[in-house]
């Protein structure tokens, strides 16, 4: 009778697990994943042993020019994500290009997988967890401790008078006059 080896997850296997979670919610992983799957799959093609496919000369070696340029898009997005939004445009461009230098794009199939992945990777931005506030704190609700209005800078237990506003670093500004109201508006008399 077969018996499982899985019981509770031991502290070392869910550091490492831990561990890669942190370091793939901090890059634009599957957009750098797909971009390195199409240009797999776009070299995969290109290699293809077709009767049919020939490439000769400058398109021959542009045929393999930009799925080695994609392949490096992809790993660098994977491992140098500061640069991600050069590197998804330009990997958008290869794959775009790819239709015209690598079997139609990889056959349709790492082209739109290098599409997909730079939109991805364009898109991706990164997660900072904030402060989350608790239900009913005194700083989020109604007016703070010292006695003043959340986000006003004036002093405590002062409020401004009326007419004036709390300007940058807790000045005090006044408002412009208010204009008497004109009334309703009519049309051009006959």
């Amino acid at each position: 009778m077969g018996t499982t080896t899985d019981g509770p997850p031991t502290p070392h296997r869910a550091r490492r697990v831990s561990r890669w979670r942190t370091w793939r919610h901090s890059r634009p992983f599957w957009g750098g994943l797909l971009v390195t799957l199409g240009a797999v799959e776009i070299l995969v093609s290109v290699r293809a042993p077709l009767p049919v496919i020939l490439h000769v000369g400058l398109q021959g070696l542009a045929a393999y020019l930009v799925p080695v340029l994609l392949l490096l898009c992809g790993l660098l997005l994977l491992f140098n994500p500061s640069q991600r939004v050069f590197y998804s445009i330009l990997s958008i461009v290869l794959s775009l290009a790819s239709w015209l230098t690598s079997n139609l794009g990889g056959f349709l199939i790492g082209l739109l997988l290098g599409l997909t992945g730079g939109a991805l990777a364009f898109a991706w931005t990164a997660h900072r967890p904030g402060p989350v506030p608790a239900a009913g704190r005194a700083d989020t609700e109604g007016p703070t401790a010292s006695g003043t209005e959340p986000g006003n800078t004036t002093e405590p237990g002062s409020r401004p008078g009326p007419g004036n506003t709390t300007g940058p670093e807790g000045s005090t500004v006044p408002e412009p006059a208010a204009t008497a109201d004109p009334g309703p508006v009519t049309g051009p008399a006959r």
